[in-house]
């Protein structure tokens, strides 16, 4: 395999778009598979990645990276000390690289927290190419009849979602509002809906209010309308107020509406920091959570869940080759659901 190349979308400077290029296909290290992938989803944490937004992740990666962390295809190698996962099989990867499996978050079932964790495109190559090198053991194998356009966007923004209701204990009759029905949000409105909630879906676009109701929400409300505080404290307010927007003000409505003891899921990552009133807190006795991805465990539990029709995601195709413009409309907020990569088949196999 020496000397071989693929195509790989690639970050070689930042605040610059994407370069197209070809790139050495990387070889498996012992502990590692080789993917060639079928689809990767684009995240809206790329765009910060992209821009250096995040100066602690910027320091950590050597330019050219290639990006993407939600990467589904079929195993076409493997290192020498895998097992268990067989040539042709497929998996996906998501936000986690590795974890160590030896902290104390990694040793209570909270390896998304863990201390050592690596992440997918900022410390080892990501999924904007035809192959990708991936550790073994965070390969989660993909439920027999989901197809690898529909699984990819459940890697980060479903299992992010998952995590953050499972965290919030989302329960049946309990009163729920997502704010902000975008890639993230559209996934939470339906797992929450399953879960038995009241579900209340609050944006700014008339668009995506209608998504949400083809979600199958209860109710949908403007944020910018004056009245919409008034209606969402109804009945004394959501129990959860889950903010998967990018946006400081969505947080800002959140805590004025939640009910007494009720619990902000701390989800979308405005620029901005967060402020809230003391007295608002003690008074109204809230939880504020945040919420990292998940974890294997839960991401096996959410295919299987998405594979027997449960959620669906919303999503738009585009070629490799097309993903500054994906940047572009994801910059602008038109894109409605999720946007996916889908890559043609470099070859069948890897000798």
């Amino acid at each position: 395999m020496p000397g071989e190349r693929m195509k790989a979308a690639r970050l070689t400077a930042f605040r610059h778009p994407l370069v197209v290029e070809q790139a050495p296909i990387p070889e498996p290290e012992p502990d590692d598979i080789l993917l060639e992938v079928e689809a990767c989803g684009v995240c809206h944490s790329d765009l910060h990645i992209a821009g250096g937004e995040w100066p602690d992740v910027a320091a950590r990666m050597t330019l050219p990276a290639t990006l993407g962390h939600e990467a589904v295809g079929r195993v076409v190698a493997k290192g020498a000390a895998v097992s268990g996962v067989p040539i042709g099989a497929r998996v996906g990867v998501g936000w986690l690289h590795s974890v160590c499996g030896r902290c104390e978050h990694c040793r209570a079932g909270s390896e998304n927290v863990c201390l050592e964790r690596t992440v997918t495109s900022v410390d080892a190559p990501g999924g904007y190419a035809e192959f990708m090198r991936v550790r073994a053991s965070q390969a989660v194998p993909l439920p027999e009849g989901l197809s690898s356009v529909q699984a990819a966007p459940w890697f980060c923004a479903g299992v992010t979602v998952y995590h953050a209701l499972q965290s919030a204990g989302v329960a049946a009759g309990q009163r729920v509002a997502i704010f902000g029905v975008g890639g993230l949000g559209h996934l939470a409105i339906q797992l929450a809906s399953g879960s038995g909630a009241e579900v209340v879906a609050l944006d700014v676009s008339p668009a995506k209010l209608q998504l949400a109701r083809a979600m199958g929400v209860t109710e949908t409300l403007d944020a910018l309308d004056p009245e919409t505080v008034h209606r969402l404290k109804e009945g004394g307010g959501p129990h959860v107020a889950l903010v998967a927007a990018p946006s400081k003000a969505a947080y800002d409505l959140a805590i004025k509406t939640l009910r007494r003891r009720g619990t902000l899921m701390v989800v979308g990552l405005p620029k901005e920091d967060l402020t809230f009133f003391a007295d608002d807190l003690v008074v109204g006795e809230f939880r504020i959570l945040g919420s990292a991805v998940g974890t294997r465990l839960e991401m096996r539990d959410l295919l299987a869940l998405v594979a027997s029709g449960a959620a669906r995601c919303e999503l738009e195709t585009w070629r490799l080759e097309e993903v500054n413009h994906v940047f572009d409309r994801l910059r602008r907020g038109d894109i409605l659901g999720r946007a996916v990569l889908e890559m043609k088949p470099a070859r069948s196999s890897i000798d």
